[in-house]
């Protein structure tokens, strides 16, 4: 399930938009506390956000710039000043789509579906993983999170694929070690620690603390 934010004050509209969507089974939440934006995109952690331009205090550009410092999430504005000039300077801040007020609620749900599908997958497969912000390239085995690149080893990899393609779940590691086995690359129990000891420590790295937990005599976890 996806999660969307939407950032509108006008609150007819911010309801009309969350409730038609929640019918499309996103997970929407609505911003209530125009002042700290940023706060509430961390809490959230959306894979895409719906923004106006006229916001009270600090307008839709300026969160957009903000959201860029800590995503590239996808998001579309939401606007009634359609000019030119408004809809040139959302996408240099950084906005990925336009939509003009008054709109089809049926048209924003396909703008929305096509840009998570051209964002989060290709070809009708998965391309990335995404938790937290932390976003794991499968084409090119790379952890990707506010703007630094990590590269991983296969095995690497293959465990981090594994728990992110079960986010909230524990994975035992019997489970771990059957994917790394398919991989022609058998690792006994010992071994499996030290891979996973490695993949913590270069998440670190980049300042990815307690990503991946252990759950003794079991396995291990990624949190939502």
């Amino acid at each position: 399930m996806y999660r969307i934010l939407i950032v509108e004050d006008d609150r007819t509209i911010a309801e009309l938009l969350q409730e038609h969507l929640k019918k499309w089974d996103y997970e929407v939440r609505l911003v209530q506390d125009f002042q700290h934006v940023t706060e509430a995109f961390r809490t959230f952690d959306p894979q895409l956000v719906l923004l106006d331009i006229l916001l009270p205090f600090f307008n839709g550009f300026y969160w957009c710039t903000e959201i860029r410092k800590l995503s590239n999430v996808p998001i579309v504005f939401l606007s009634s000043a359609a000019d030119n000039m408004n809809i040139v300077m959302a996408m240099n801040m950084g906005g990925d789509d336009f939509i003009e007020k008054p709109f089809d609620l049926n048209v924003v749900t396909a703008k929305v579906q096509a840009i998570l599908r051209r964002t989060y997958a290709f070809g009708g497969q998965t391309s990335i993983l995404e938790c937290k912000g932390i976003v794991l390239q499968l084409g090119d085995a790379t952890v990707n999170w506010q703007g630094q690149q990590l590269e991983l080893t296969k095995n690497e990899f293959r465990i981090l694929k594994l728990l992110f393609e079960h986010v909230g779940k524990i994975v035992s590691r019997d489970e771990i070690m059957t994917e790394l086995w398919e991989s022609d690359s058998y690792i006994d129990d010992n071994t499996l620690t030290v891979n996973v000891n490695r993949l913590r420590k270069k998440l670190e790295g980049i300042g990815l603390t307690d990503v991946i937990l252990t759950k003794k005599g079991i396995g291990y976890l990624v949190e939502k």
